[in-house]
């Protein structure tokens, strides 16, 4: 049995080479196209034509480009999130959505305390000057002993707490779910508006639903220390741009660490681009070649379980497996 498999992914075709290799031996025919801009639903269906599966970067995948595409019967999310995909009309089109769960983690959590640490001591701006041939000594504020509020506190929270303990920082969180892991390390679960007002630093690490979309607004900045800093290493979408510039710029809050944007590629003349003492790095979070691998990999074998008649390890859209749509794509795909 041979499937097509497509992947729109970059960061596959960059670091996946022995997940590629393990497709093709497994006799899929493997296309790695991965110019496909993240919101071009009329490339991206044209790069998939008659494929079995793909492995997705920030593709969109709405209702259009299902019925577009009949013979689907699987996206494979390179990394966690799936908000660009309708799971809802995922499973009426009998496809399976899949992500890497627990993979980047601890790579995520590294760059969210990267942030934290470039920001507190303005290591941007000091760089920079250092490169136009300047000597320009700047201040900066102490991370050690400093209060860390965590929007979200799942296993990329829970990681940073992990690395917030070993700067004795007092740690807060806000989540609807509190994991026992997070409590043992000390973290003091909280209400968003508390969180707010006492943190020094506040790093995003929640999921975007329609409640928490654009969760940290002008009220939200306004409950926020003067002095504070906030990182964002989740989605773009959980912070109001618009707000967060005007933030800056009156001086509401002391700085931010940005790699998500609402819209990627962040465009050349957007305001935060200009904004005050405002760190921004291009979605990098899980770009390192060793975790490059480790998710190709997972994302590679979801197609391979599949190919072999098991269920995937990672399927978001889980009422899809009782598809009677899935089971006809999957028995077509025998005969």
């Amino acid at each position: 049995m041979s499937w097509r498999v497509v992947s729109t992914c970059p960061a596959f075709t960059e670091t996946g080479r022995e997940a590629v290799q393990s497709l093709r031996r497994a006799g899929c025919d493997l296309t790695l196209a991965s110019g496909v801009p993240a919101n071009d639903r009329e490339k991206l269906v044209a790069a998939s034509k008659d494929a079995d599966a793909v492995i997705a970067a920030l593709n969109v995948y709405d209702e259009g480009v299902f019925r577009a595409l009949p013979g689907l019967k699987l996206v494979s999310r390179w990394g966690v999130g799936f908000d660009a995909v309708d799971l809802e009309a995922a499973t009426r089109a009998g496809v399976i959505v899949t992500n890497t769960p627990g993979v980047l983690d601890e790579t995520v959590a590294d760059l969210a305390f990267a942030l934290m640490l470039g920001i507190a001591r303005r290591i941007h701006t000091s760089a920079a000057t250092m490169h136009e041939g300047a000597w320009s000594q700047q201040w900066g504020a102490d991370v050690n002993g400093k209060t860390l509020g965590l929007i979200g506190c799942g296993r990329i929270g829970t990681a940073v707490a992990r690395r917030a303990r070993g700067f004795n920082m007092t740690i807060l969180a806000y989540d609807l779910f509190p994991r026992d892991e997070a409590r043992e390390l000390g973290v003091q679960f909280v209400p968003l508006d508390e969180l707010l007002t006492r943190s020094d630093f506040v790093s995003l690490h929640a999921a975007v639903t329609d409640e928490s979309r654009g969760m940290i607004g002008e009220q939200q900045l306004a409950h926020m220390k003067s002095s504070a800093f906030l990182i964002n290493t989740a989605r773009g979408a959980l912070v109001d741009e618009s707000a967060l510039v005007q933030a800056l710029n009156k001086g509401q809050i002391a700085g931010a660490a940005l790699d998500a944007y609402c819209v990627e590629p962040l465009t050349q003349f957007h305001p935060l681009r200009h904004a005050n003492n405002v760190l921004l790095t291009p979605h990098i979070a899980s770009l390192t070649t060793d975790n490059g691998r480790r998710i190709s990999e997972v994302a590679a074998n979801a197609i391979l379980d599949l190919m072999n008649g098991n269920a995937p390890k990672f399927v978001v859209n889980r009422d899809v497996l009782k598809s009677p749509a899935l089971r006809a794509k999957l028995k077509d795909s025998q005969t």
